[in-house]
C-alpha cells in the first residue's frame, strides 16, 4: 500500500510540473505572437517595392471595414485583412475615409491607401470637390463613409458606387 501512494505522488507530481512547463509556453508563445502582430500594426510595408501595380478599386457607403479589408487582401493591396481594420482603426484618417473609387498600388503602405481615401468636404453647399490629399486617388461619390468614420458635414447625396460594381477591379497596371 506505501508503494502505490507513493508512486501516486510521485506522478501526481510529474503531471503538474509538465502542466506548469506548458502552460509557461502557451504564454510565452502568445505573448510573442501578439507582440509581433501589434508590431506589424505600425511597421507594415508596403505589398510590392518600386512602382507596383495599380489596382482600381471601388469601395461602397454599405462596405464594413472588414469588407474593404477583404477586399484589398483579394486584390493585393493588403497581406492580412484584419490586420487592416486594425491599422485602420487606429488611423488618423479614420475620420475622414470614404466611399468611392480609388487608384490604388501595391506599393503603398495601408497608411498612403487611406490618405488617397480621403473624401474631401463639400466647400460650398451642393458641390464635391475632385481629388483628394497628394492626388494619388479620386472619389467619385459623396455620402457615408465605412463603418468607423463620420459623414462629411454638408453631405447631400448618397453617391457612392452600385452594389453590383462594389470591389470590381477595373484594370490596372502589371
Amino acid at each position: 500500500m506505501k508503494v502505490t501512494s507513493i508512486i501516486a505522488a510521485v506522478m501526481g507530481a510529474i503531471f503538474r510540473v509538465v502542466m506548469a512547463v506548458a502552460i509557461v509556453y502557451i504564454i510565452y508563445r502568445g505573448a510573442g505572437i501578439c507582440y509581433e502582430y501589434g508590431y506589424r500594426i505600425f511597421t507594415e510595408p508596403a505589398v510590392s517595392a518600386g512602382e507596383g501595380r495599380t489596382v482600381t478599386v471601388t469601395v461602397g457607403s454599405e462596405m464594413s471595414v472588414l469588407d474593404i479589408g477583404k477586399l484589398f487582401e483579394s486584390r493585393g493591396l493588403v497581406r492580412d485583412s484584419k490586420l487592416f481594420v486594425l491599422q485602420y482603426y487606429l488611423s488618423e484618417y479614420r475620420e475622414d475615409v470614404g466611399p468611392g473609387t480609388f487608384e490604388l498600388s501595391t506599393a503603398m503602405t495601408v497608411e498612403e491607401m487611406m490618405q488617397a481615401m480621403v473624401v474631401p468636404e463639400e466647400e460650398e453647399e451642393g458641390t464635391e470637390t475632385a481629388g483628394n490629399r497628394g492626388g494619388t486617388g479620386n472619389s467619385s461619390g459623396g455620402g457615408n463613409p465605412p463603418a468607423g468614420g463620420s459623414a462629411p458635414e454638408d453631405s447631400a447625396s448618397e453617391g457612392g458606387a452600385p452594389d453590383a460594381a462594389a470591389g470590381q477591379d477595373t484594370g490596372g497596371e502589371g
